[in-house]
């Protein structure tokens, strides 16, 4: 303060032909003391003498006071009269009230910035799970209010937030037994700076270490906290500390008093007066040290604070270079007070000052950490800064590589309620507990989360399913009967079985085609059938494979119209036979209306229809691949949506309404002679025929994904066996194994018969 009034005095720009004076009180840390330096001051106490009174107000500005609450005693004193108070290191945001505190300003930045970075600093470290303590004072009680709002913000839990204050030893006590019994590691102090010491003081008596301590500029830089056991608490302390000093020709003013004062030693001895300096020849070496200096950190805010006044002065004054300043100008300290609210203006170091009730303009912290040298002295080492003027994402600016944390390790501390939830599980709260405190429960069916702590688990789309780590989603599984897979190749090969028996039971026929066993069972129509047997193992194939448009129409036409050929050829045979029986009886022809044209235009005709049926069930509602994803949740079934239900029942039924007719009709001709059972062997096989299908139906519609297909496909199989082995076994046997049977008068009934 001396110096930067000096420094002022000398100037011929600022305050020409004015001199500043001042008083400094002590107020001993008491704000009594403060209120009664305020009330001397008001009245002028000590201040003006009778021959330099002018009538006008000799106190135009107070500097100061330090601590906040010492500070709004002041400003409250002062209030009345409009005295401006100016204080450098006063943070409270309670002091921010303008209706409140009309007169004061500050060169320090509001606890609202430093609370709210001290919650940034804390998140940017990744620490949800802290414990907070502060002096129970207007300082310590506004900053931590905002700090816990902050934090609430951030999602930074508080497991305790205790507060003291210095004349409470055991209030003090029990915030130590808390922080000893809490689990938090990291500890948010608030604290002015004698209560911190009375802290540190009895964590130190309890050997209360390896806690990461966070701190306030009101100690974090406090030489008088350094102790020979200090560290072992202290060490590793992180916190925002006001930037250093940096006052051109401030280092020379101090190292000057320093030596004057103490040694009555003149830097230069100018005095010639050796035994003044001889006296303490081990101090010399040290006469031009100063690296100290900088660190009376609050020396730039009163430096800032001084300038502001004799700004406002200069303006109210109307100074001028050549002219000075107009002494008859009234200045009442409400003038100076309305001036400084407009007072913008830069100092040596560049920095510009204005003033808002917050301080805003100074609200640019320095990040300190306590590390310890080789040689064990402590050190205050910037490890970054903090700017509030910078965007949001960028106003931290740190080296982490460069921080020494608590026991000297280069870990960083790890202060949470719950560990981390990991990929593929999502946080769910404890009851009764704050929100940092979760278990880690997995990700439900079909939900996934990708993120660490997610507070929610993700539904994965349509198409898609869970990785089994249940952090990603990923393409379902495509299901659908493959040719490769084992029942596949097992429907497969009985298709083709099923051919190659039916293309040897033709060639044993061809073989065999003048035998009478062939010529009485219409040799036409058994060739047909014969044929659309193996049509009939051929379109089982169509079922297998992936499913596709032209392949879903081809499977379900095929299968119905290959079966109707076969039922009308088995139907033709029936009629045939009995045909053939009442022939035989006298009087009767009716074979002429039933012969092999009658026969093939039966067989045509029926077949047609369910051309017919199918060419309009394609036209209106064909059926379409289809990926079904509602029957399993992992996975996708392709299978053939039938379109048109009604087209695909119309052909199911068409084919069972001439299954049962041909069943009907044989059945009536089951009372034929013995040797000539075509009859019994067509009832047998239509009987086979209508189990299958009807059985068909409820294990078709309750079979699931590929099944449905392999079910549909066994129908088909065990149906075409059914007419093969029921039709043609019989002639076959009589053929290649009993030839001796084989003759007209046989078939005719006129030779005794053997069962077959």
């Amino acid at each position: 303060m001396i110096f930067t009034i000096e420094e002022i005095n000398r100037s011929g720009a600022l305050l020409p032909n004015v001199t500043i004076g001042y008083r400094i009180y002590d107020n001993c840390g008491s704000t009594l003391s403060s209120m009664r330096a305020a009330m001397a001051l008001m009245n002028g106490h000590g201040l003006i003498s009778e021959e330099s009174c002018t009538g006008q107000s000799a106190v135009h500005a107070i500097i100061g006071e330090s601590e906040s609450s010492s500070t709004i005693v002041l400003s409250r004193t002062t209030g009345p009269f409009k005295i401006p108070v100016i204080s450098h290191s006063a943070t409270c945001e309670c002091l921010s009230s303008r209706k409140e505190f009309p007169s004061f300003f500050r060169t320090i930045a509001s606890d609202y910035y430093q609370s709210r970075a001290l919650a940034q600093l804390v998140k940017y470290f990744g620490w949800t799970w802290v414990g907070a303590v502060n002096s129970d004072s207007d300082y310590g009680n506004n900053g931590m209010s905002i700090f816990l709002e902050a934090a609430e913000e951030e999602g930074i839990c508080v497991e305790y937030s205790e507060k003291f204050h210095r004349t409470e030893p055991d209030k003090l006590l029990k915030v130590v037994d808390v922080i000893r019994e809490g689990s938090a590691k990291v500890i948010v102090a608030f604290l002015a700076h004698v209560e911190m010491n009375n802290l540190l003081e009895q964590l130190t008596l309890q050997n209360i270490t390896g806690l990461q301590m966070i701190g306030v500029e009101a100690w974090i830089t406090a030489d008088s906290l350094i102790t020979p056991t200090s560290f072992r608490v202290l060490g590793g302390s992180l916190g925002f500390a006001v930037g250093k000093a940096n006052i051109s020709g401030f280092n020379d003013f101090v190292i000057k008093q320093f030596w004057d004062t103490s040694f009555q030693c003149r830097k230069n001895n100018i005095s010639g007066d050796e035994n003044l300096c001889s006296r303490h020849e081990e101090l010399i070496e040290w006469r031009y040290y100063n690296d100290d200096v900088p660190e009376l950190r609050y020396s730039s805010n009163i430096y800032k604070a001084i300038y502001a006044v004799a700004h406002s002065l200069h303006s109210l004054l109307q100074c001028s270079t050549h002219a000075g300043c107009d002494k008859d100008l009234q200045t009442e300290p409400w003038k100076v007070v309305e001036a400084l609210k407009t007072v913008n203006f830069t100092v040596k170091t560049k920095e510009q000052v204005w003033f808002d009730s917050t301080g805003a303009a100074a609200a640019r912290y320095e990040v300190v950490n306590w590390q310890q040298g080789p040689d064990g002295t402590v050190h205050f080492k910037p490890v970054g800064y903090y700017d509030v003027s910078l965007p949001a994402g960028r106003r931290f600016v740190l080296s982490e590589d460069s921080i020494v944390w608590p026991g000297g390790s280069g870990q960083r501390p790890v202060s949470v309620c719950s560990e981390s939830c990991p990929l593929g599980t999502r946080k769910a709260v404890q009851k009764g507990k704050p929100v940092c405190c979760y278990d880690c429960i997995p990700c439900g069916e079909g939900e996934i989360s990708n993120e660490t702590d997610s507070n929610n688990c993700k539904l994965c789309p349509g198409q898609y399913w869970p990785n089994p780590g249940k952090d990603k989603c990923v393409l379902k599984a495509v299901e659908f009967l493959l040719f490769t897979e084992v029942m596949g190749i097992v429907l497969v090969f009985f298709s083709l079985f099923g051919v190659f028996l039916t293309v040897i039971t033709a060639i044993v026929f061809m073989l065999k085609n003048d035998t009478p066993i062939v010529k009485a069972n219409n040799s036409e129509l058994s060739f047909l059938l014969l044929f659309s047997l193996t049509l009939c193992f051929l379109c089982s194939l169509t079922f297998i494979g992936r499913p596709s448009q032209w392949s879903c129409m081809l499977r379900h036409t095929a299968f119905g119209i290959t079966f109707v050929l076969c039922i009308s050829c088995v139907l033709g045979k029936t009629i045939v036979v009995l045909m053939a029986f009442r022939a035989n009886l006298p009087g009767t022809n009716v074979m002429k209306w039933f012969g092999p044209l009658q026969q093939r235009l039966s067989v045509l005709g029926f077949t047609l229809i369910q051309v017919l049926i199918c060419v309009l069930w394609l036209t209106i509602s064909p059926p379409f691949p289809y990926k079904n994803m509602n029957l399993y949740k992992d996975k996708i079934v392709l299978e053939c949506d039938v379109g048109s239900a009604v087209g695909f029942w119309a052909i199911l039924g068409y084919i069972g309404l001439l299954a049962v007719l041909c069943f009907i009709l044989a059945f009536l001709a089951r009372k034929l002679p013995d040797n000539f059972n075509e009859a019994k062997f067509i009832t047998f096989s239509m009987l086979i025929f209508c189990a299958v299908w009807i059985t068909f139906i409820p294990a078709y519609v309750s079979s699931p994904g590929k099944f449905t297909v392999a079910v549909e496909i066994f129908a088909i199989l065990a149906s075409s066996f059914g007419l093969l082995f029921c039709i043609f076994a019989p002639k076959c046997y009589v053929i290649l194994i009993r030839p001796e049977l084989n003759t007209k008068k046989h078939l005719m009934g006129k030779m005794p018969s053997k069962s077959l």
